[in-house]
């Protein structure tokens, strides 16, 4: 067994390795083969495609990418635009106007494509040719466009929830359930925050946009039920038992084909685009596992996950004092990894401390992915920063920084919520099961 300083100096390691460039697969796995060749001998390194085969031999994970493939079949088919249309004449005459359609239409297209980057994208395309031409305000655009985003790995069905579901042994179909109030919740919240801002400050709006009439707003429904029923479909075969969250995937993606060709927007073109895109997202999503899962495996037979219970338990924390060490301690690492690796690397240690406390799983796993938000708009790594200034294509990304400001400071109150009243997580899991 290493203590909790052979620990530290191993997790520093990985950090630098991640830090000169190497990918997140390759820095864990190497971590995990320093560690085993140092400490435990050649015969722990001979078992790694044991290791290799157990983490991936998972039933489970095979959602991943029947999940990535349904949300690039949905970017590609055109879904986004009708979506952004038929929330813009429900929320146009709010204080803020189209910024509400920002937020709106990510919580929407976040709760059937599981991606939050591919929200960012999408929606990013969409709304922001349409506010330039509106003389909306650059920082609050970019920024609500970046910040509502965030909202695709909260609101179920989320690829964030299914890893950590895998890692964790934690039910996927509580998770979901679990991520559903605090995902409307937030949604609700950074729609009141830009009123606020709208009253205060008029000009982050352009002109108000005439109402439309009431039939016209009926009409446009339309637009916005195909993804609701692909939702439906998802989370209602889950929670009715009819389906495991794999098979609930698969029929979301033969719902999503269906959208396609009814919107006269499929063609073997954009399916034979989003199969690529999908193997190329989940064979990276698929290798860093395996790296954590062998260091997961190194760091068990070390020993680390009791030295680290021992220390914590020597010293009196409590879970209050531990949630709020491990909020700095994700704040940090979120401005220097991406969310995913930063979820992946640190579980195998964080989460034996977790079930030492007492802690739900549950209720850790929606702050986890919570913190996650966070890091996807916080500098210098925030991943949604990055793709709404790529999508922008002028003007500076310090704008995006400053315009997602005010949401990460909101997302930070709203995670002190979440600690204060846990059944806003836990409250839907335990009625449904």
């Amino acid at each position: 067994m290493i203590g909790v300083t052979g620990a530290a100096i191993g997790f520093v390691m990985m950090l630098g390795l991640m830090m000169i460039g190497l990918p997140v697969a390759v820095a864990l796995f190497l971590t995990a083969f320093i560690g085993a060749w140092g400490f435990l001998g050649w015969p722990t390194l001979m078992g790694f495609g044991n290791q290799m085969w157990s983490g991936q031999n998972d039933f489970i994970l095979t959602a991943i990418p029947l999940f990535v493939f349904l949300g690039e079949i949905l970017v590609r088919s055109g879904v986004a635009d009708g979506l952004y249309r038929c929330l813009s004449d429900w929320l146009r005459r709010l204080p803020g106007g189209l910024l509400h359609t920002n937020i709106g239409a990510s919580a929407v297209f976040a709760a059937v494509s599981g991606s939050s980057v591919a929200t960012a994208a999408t929606i990013g395309t969409v709304a922001l040719p349409l506010l330039r031409e509106r003389q909306y305000d650059d920082r609050m655009t970019t920024g609500s466009i970046a910040a509502g985003a965030t909202l695709g790995i909260l609101i179920p069905p989320s690829i964030n929830m299914i890893i950590y579901g895998s890692m964790t042994n934690t039910s996927i179909g509580q998770l979901f359930a679990a991520g559903i109030v605090p995902g409307l919740l937030l949604t609700a919240l950074f729609m009141a925050l830009i009123v606020a801002m709208a009253i205060l400050k008029p000009s982050v709006a352009g002109p108000t946009l005439p109402a439309r009439s009431t039939a016209e707003k009926i009409k446009s429904l339309l637009d916005i039920f195909p993804p609701f029923v692909i939702f439906v479909i998802v989370m209602g075969s889950i929670y009715l038992g009819w389906a495991t969250p794999t098979e609930s995937a698969a029929v979301g993606v033969i719902g999503a084909i269906g959208v396609a060709m009814a919107r006269k927007g499929f063609s073997l073109s954009l399916l034979h685009e989003s199969m690529i895109a999908t193997v190329r997202i989940s064979s990276m999503i698929l290798l860093i596992m395996v790296g954590a899962h062998f260091l997961n495996f190194v760091i068990g037979v070390l020993g680390i996950p009791q030295a680290l219970t021992g220390f914590v338990s020597k010293f009196g924390a409590t879970q209050l004092e531990i949630i709020l060490v491990l909020i700095v301690f994700y704040l940090i690492l979120g401005c220097f990894m991406e969310t995913l690796s930063m979820m992946i690397a640190t579980l195998p240690v964080v989460f034996p401390l977790i079930v030492h406390l007492g802690i739900d799983p549950v209720w850790f796993g929606i702050f986890l992915v919570l913190m996650m938000e966070i890091g996807l708009i916080t500098p210098p790594i925030g991943m949604n920063l990055y793709v709404v200034q790529g999508v922008r294509n002028h003007g500076s990304i310090m704008d995006v920084i400053y315009g997602a400001l005010p949401f990460v400071l909101l997302m930070l109150a709203f995670t002190g919520l979440l600690v204060a009243w846990p059944q806003m997580a836990l409250w839907l899991p335990q009625k449904l099961f």
